[in-house]
């Protein structure tokens, strides 16, 4: 009967996990990051990686996270009150194994590509209707598709973009806005366009991905592309 119970009960967490997973990849999130942060907020171990700011930072995975700290937190209580059932005639293995199958079940249907993009669309629309502009991740605010990209570069030491412009750099023909310079701790906005770049500049470009990449590859550190989020 022990081991029949330890079998149903991983069921449901692995059932637990791969439907957490789904969410979370529906909501944008990368499919390895959104595996590894499911693990850790179930288990309560390594959270405190830099990761978790893609989650504290989103509405709706607060909401799902919160839900997997408490379901990892109440697990343990149900390890110990079922091997304390096991000690009894009222161990309702069959009740338990019903809901593992439920979980299971629902993990296969929530891994239809149809039922995937359909949870993508719906989160989108939630946030959207529910949350204040200033609540949401960036890039659920300003990338719009594909096409579209957040990028951070850096001016290295021997980079050609030094004593340039980005006016110079990117003209009226590419579709890419500067957000700022930043200089240390200097941030520069109004004049990011016209302010020549010095080694170790830093800048947020946010345009079409294609022309930010063909300008700027030598000097691209960090890319966050649209529709469905996945890292560049």
């Amino acid at each position: 009967m022990g081991i029949l119970f330890m079998l149903i009960y991983f069921a449901i967490v692995f059932a637990v996990i791969e439907i957490n997973v789904i969410l979370f990849i529906a909501t944008g999130l990368d499919h390895n990051v959104a595996r590894f942060q499911v693990i850790s907020m179930l288990t309560g171990t390594g959270f405190t990686t830099g990761e978790s700011e893609l989650i504290i930072d989103h509405p709706i995975r607060r909401r799902l996270g919160a839900f997997l700290i408490l379901f990892g937190a109440f697990s343990l209580a149900v390890i110990i009150s079922a091997i304390s059932s096991m000690l009894s005639d009222n161990f309702f293995a069959m009740e338990i194994g019903y809901i593992a199958a439920a979980l299971l079940g629902i993990t296969l249907f929530l891994k239809i590509p149809r039922i995937k993009k359909r949870l993508g669309k719906m989160f989108k629309s939630e946030l959207k209707k529910n949350y204040n502009i200033a609540d949401l991740p960036v890039s659920d605010v300003i990338l719009f598709g594909e096409e579209d990209e957040i990028a951070e570069i850096s001016v290295h030491e021997n980079s050609e973009l030094i004593e340039q412009t980005f006016r110079q750099l990117i003209g009226n023909s590419k579709d890419i806005n500067v957000l700022f310079i930043g200089r240390g701790d200097l941030k520069i906005r109004n004049e990011a366009n016209k302010t020549k770049l010095h080694p170790g500049d830093r800048a947020i470009l946010y345009g079409n991905r294609e022309h930010i990449r063909a300008t700027f590859p030598e000097e691209i550190i960090n890319q966050q592309v649209g529709d469905e989020g996945n890292s560049g």
